[in-house]
C-alpha cells in the first residue's frame, strides 16, 4: 500500500514565535540566493552561517527564515532527519543569534516531479501574457496539493519539482517530530483524495479571479507613481480584517529620493461576499525624503501598520478617512522620539491633498482614495485640538514639506 506524505509546514499560527531573517556570512551580508536552502538540491557552502532574528519572540525548533524560506531547525530535528532520511537531507550547522542550543538549515537535496494535477485543488500555470517567459509553462500557484506516490520511489523528504515552497516529509517522519514535541511544525497530508469538491474548486477559483481582479488593476496603479521596491518583503498576514484576509504592503522609491510606503490590500473585494468590490474603498500612503536604510524595520512602515489597524477595528474612522480629513493617534512604541506626545504616542493626519500624488485611482469595480499619512509634531497637535484640522492643513499647505512625513522638522504653529 502506498505511504502517506505530508506538507511540513512553519506554524505562523503561533503569536508570541519569533521570525527570523536570511542567512548571513561571515561579513555580515545577507548570502547572495536565499531561495537555494530550499531548491531541493545540495548546496556548497564555504564557511559557517549566521541566523539573524528578524523579529524578537519565543524560539521554535522548527523556523522558516526569511524570504528564502529556508528551515532552520534545532538539532533534536536535525537528527530525526539524520536517522530516518539521510540519504534526504543535508545537515548545515548554523549560529543564531542570541541562542546557546545547536541549531542547523535543513535542506531536502530531492527535487521530484510528482504534483497530481488532477487531485490537486487548483493549479495555476505562468502564461506568456503574464511577462515571465522564462516561467511559462511552471507552477505559478499550487492549493490542497495532492502527489502522485508512484513516482516517489523511496524518497522520504523531497521537494516537489515546479513547487519548492513546499517540502514534504513521509508519515514515519511525521510522526518522529510528533512524538518528540518539536516546536513550530505543522502538517498538512498531500496523498489521499482530492480535499475539495467540484463545487469548492469552482469557489474558489472564483475568489481567485476576484483577488486578481482587485490586485492587478491596483499594482499598475502603484507603478505609475515610481519604481516598485521587490526587494521589499514583509510575510503576508493571512486572517484578520482587511477585506480579502490578507495583510499585504508596498515600498515605491520616488522621484527626488523619496521613499512611498502603502498599504495594498484595503481596497480587494470582502472574501466573506464573494462578489466584486472595492473593499473600504481607500489605500495608505506615507511619503518620506528622509533615507530609509531598511525599510522592513523602518519606523514609517511600523507606524503605516499601526493606522491600517486602526481603521480595519474601526469602522467609524474609515468614513471621515475616505471622505475628508481624519486625525488620529497610535501607540509611539520605536518611534522617533520627537514626534512623541507626553503620553508617549504619536499623532497624525490623514487625509491631506498634494499636488504629487493622485487622490483617487479607478479600479474594476470603483473608485479607491489614496489617503496621504502626514505625522504631527507635538504642538501640532495641541493646535489642531484647539483650531481644528482644517486651520492646521492650511498650515501645511503653505509650508514645506507640505504631506511629507519626517521624524523630525520644524513645527508649523
Amino acid at each position: 500500500m502506498p505511504g502517506r506524505y505530508f506538507d511540513l509546514r512553519d506554524d505562523m499560527s503561533i503569536q508570541t514565535r519569533w521570525l527570523l531573517g536570511d542567512a548571513m556570512n561571515s561579513q555580515g551580508h545577507e548570502v547572495d540566493d536565499p531561495w537555494q536552502f530550499a531548491d531541493g538540491c545540495p548546496v556548497r557552502v564555504e564557511e559557517r552561517l549566521r541566523i539573524p532574528i528578524y523579529h524578537p519572540g519565543s524560539s521554535l525548533e522548527f523556523s522558516h527564515a526569511g524570504v528564502g524560506g529556508a528551515p532552520v531547525v534545532h538539532q533534536r530535528v536535525a537528527n530525526i532527519f539524520k536517522e530516518l532520511a539521510p540519504e534526504d537531507v543535508q545537515i548545515l550547522p548554523v549560529d543564531v543569534d542570541g541562542q546557546t542550543e545547536p541549531y542547523c538549515l535543513l535542506v531536502a537535496t530531492r527535487n521530484i516531479r510528482c504534483i497530481d494535477d488532477q487531485q490537486t485543488a487548483e493549479v495555476q500555470y505562468w502564461k506568456p501574457e503574464d511577462g515571465q517567459p522564462e516561467k511559462v509553462g511552471e507552477y505559478r500557484a499550487v492549493s490542497g496539493m495532492r502527489i502522485d506516490v508512484t513516482k516517489v520511489g523511496n524518497a522520504k523528504v523531497f521537494r516537489p519539482w515546479g513547487w519548492t515552497l513546499a517540502l514534504i516529509v513521509s508519515e514515519d517522519i511525521k510522526e518522529a517530530l510528533e512524538r518528540a514535541n518539536i516546536t513550530g511544525v505543522r502538517f498538512k497530508e498531500v496523498t489521499g483524495p482530492s480535499e475539495i469538491s467540484p463545487e469548492e474548486r469552482a469557489h474558489n477559483r472564483k475568489l481567485r479571479d476576484l483577488y486578481e481582479r482587485s490586485t492587478t488593476p491596483r499594482e499598475a496603479f502603484w507603478r505609475t507613481l515610481g519604481t516598485m521596491d521587490d526587494n521589499f518583503v514583509i510575510p503576508i498576514v493571512v486572517g484578520g480584517g482587511w477585506p480579502a484576509r490578507s495583510e499585504v504592503w508596498r515600498v515605491i522609491h520616488r522621484p527626488e529620493g523619496r521613499t512611498l510606503f502603502v498599504t495594498d490590500g484595503l481596497s480587494n473585494f470582502f472574501v466573506k461576499d464573494a462578489e466584486p468590490s472595492v473593499g473600504f474603498g481607500l489605500e495608505l500612503a506615507l511619503e518620506t525624503d528622509e533615507a530609509v536604510e531598511n525599510v522592513a524595520k523602518s519606523w514609517q512602515q511600523l507606524l503605516l501598520e499601526r493606522i491600517a489597524n486602526e481603521l480595519v477595528g474601526h469602522e467609524h474612522l474609515r468614513e471621515p478617512a475616505r471622505t475628508g480629513l481624519l486625525s488620529m493617534e497610535v501607540d509611539g512604541e520605536r518611534m522617533p522620539e520627537p514626534l512623541l506626545t507626553k503620553d508617549g504616542r504619536v499623532a497624525v493626519l490623514l487625509g491631506m491633498d498634494t499636488p504629487t500624488l493622485p487622490t483617487h485611482f479607478t479600479m474594476p469595480d470603483g473608485q479607491v482614495r489614496l489617503v496621504t499619512v502626514k505625522t504631527l509634531m507635538p504642538r501640532e497637535l495641541t493646535y489642531l485640538l484647539e483650531h481644528g484640522r482644517e486651520e492646521l492643513l492650511h498650515r501645511f499647505n503653505q509650508s514645506h514639506p507640505g504631506h511629507l512625513s519626517k521624524a523630525w522638522r520644524q513645527s508649523v504653529v
